[in-house]
């Protein structure tokens, strides 16, 4: 039976039927957007889980709380032959994910208006779910994560969010502000819009919330302010508040979605010089603590942004840092399938040509890092990922015959040192997973 809606509950839905999300045009394709691609495929969580690199075709996805289905759209690119299923609890945004769906040709995906809690009726376990922009709006998100984990596979991954309190603690006096002036009683629109541009223009320049928050620019978008400063339901995390809900609901944590962008170490001037209590403890501390740690001293996330799944059922591996000669020498290896297209085919080409390093960042990039560059000539032995998988072998043979002399002392480069060569360069290349490794 289903359950009666809350008021909340009808007026979130009354909002999104209204404005429908993302206003992306449906004609709009992500099919060059390969960072996004990258965090939708589930080849990503699962071999930072296992190490092990997953078959996309056949596999069932879940988008729960679709919108206007980009993020499906997304997802059905990301993952190669997999059914897309879209849940959402707004007809009209369910119409449209159909139409963007089918508009770009896959004929593989249904839609279905149907809230969160109500996931087991659909009689279907999913390999991955993609739970984006939605657990925050719901009463409760322990409930949410359950419904989520009851049709989820043993072995499948869920990604999710919430928004931070700590990064998004302005947004959240603007809400309190609206909600006292009576903006929000009801469903928002122009006549809310307006006054909340009204307010904000007379306000002076030197008020720190309208410093904190107010771009003129932001003014004319709809989106935005529906979103942010008008977004009835919406509410804050912190990470203990997220790992507790995962316990609750009896998940396990995964890793963070950009979990580049998480790197504690990354936010002080020099590994080598830090305070004595912190160069012992961080050594020490859970993983739940070293991202609170970081969202206290850097809150720039406004999503806690996460993959987790049912407990205890990630793969045991050897990380590649930990690999004896053995391991590598029946190495298998692989470019993740966002960076195996022709543009980055190309561009290595030409710099391969003109004697340039090639940023193999520039694809899937992390804002809080520096670039990665390789040496055009170390980089040539990566050419034939392009074209499948490789042994480690077959790339070290590759590199021996790019340079058979090294520049300088014009010696024999031996097949020693281009195992060395090779092995540290899929070594740094492993953990941005721009290349996946197996044995």
């Amino acid at each position: 039976m289903n359950n009666p809606e809350s008021e909340l509950q009808a007026k979130i839905r009354q909002q999104f039927d209204a404005v429908t999300y993302p206003r992306v045009p449906v004609e709009n394709s992500p099919q060059n957007e390969y960072e996004l691609l990258f965090l939708h495929n589930l080849i990503t969580p699962y071999y930072l889980r296992n190490q092990k690199v997953i078959e996309t075709k056949g596999k069932v996805i879940l988008d729960a709380g679709c919108g206007s289905g980009y993020k499906a759209l997304v997802l059905a690119m990301a993952n190669p032959g997999a059914q897309i299923v879209g849940i959402d609890i707004s007809e009209k945004s369910v119409e449209l994910a159909r139409q963007r769906l089918q508009y770009h040709g896959f004929d593989n995906a249904e839609f279905h208006v149907l809230p969160i809690e109500e996931l087991p009726s659909l009689g279907l376990e999913f390999d991955y779910i993609n739970n984006d922009e939605v657990l925050y709006l719901l009463p409760d998100v322990v409930v949410g994560l359950q419904a989520m984990k009851s049709v989820l596979k043993p072995d499948g991954i869920i990604r999710t969010n919430l928004h931070s309190s700590l990064q998004r603690h302005a947004i959240f006096r603007v809400q309190e502000m609206f909600q006292m002036m009576g903006l929000m009683n009801e469903n928002p629109g122009e006549m809310e819009m307006e006054v909340a541009r009204e307010t904000f223009d007379a306000l002076k320049d030197s008020i720190i919330l309208k410093r904190q928050v107010w771009k003129p620019e932001r003014a004319k978008n709809e989106e935005w302010i529906l979103s942010n400063y008008l977004l009835i339901g919406d509410k804050g995390y912190t990470i203990p508040e997220v790992f507790a809900a995962l316990k609750s609901a009896n998940l396990e944590f995964i890793s963070m979605l950009k979990w580049r962008q998480w790197e504690i170490l990354d936010l002080f001037k020099s590994e080598d010089e830090l305070p004595v209590f912190l160069g012992v403890g961080l050594s020490e501390i859970s993983v739940e603590e070293r991202l609170h740690l970081f969202e206290l001293l850097q809150p720039m996330h406004r999503l806690l942004d996460f993959w987790c799944g049912h407990p205890q059922q990630g793969q045991s591996f050897v990380p590649v840092s930990e690999w004896t000669d053995s391991d590598w020498q029946k190495a298998r290896v692989q470019l993740h399938p966002q960076l195996q297209n022709s543009q980055a085919r190309e561009d290595l080409i030409n710099c391969i040509n003109n004697h340039k390093p090639f940023e193999i960042s520039g694809y899937i990039k992390s804002p809080t890092l520096s670039p990665i560059h390789i040496d055009g000539s170390i980089a040539a032995c990566l050419l034939p990922l392009w074209d499948g998988v490789c042994t480690v072998e077959s790339l070290v043979e590759r590199l021996v015959k790019i340079r058979p002399l090294d520049p300088i002392t014009l010696e024999a480069v031996g097949q020693e040192r281009g195992w060395e060569e090779v092995k540290e360069l899929l070594d740094t290349l492993d953990p941005f997973l721009y290349v996946l490794l197996e044995f």
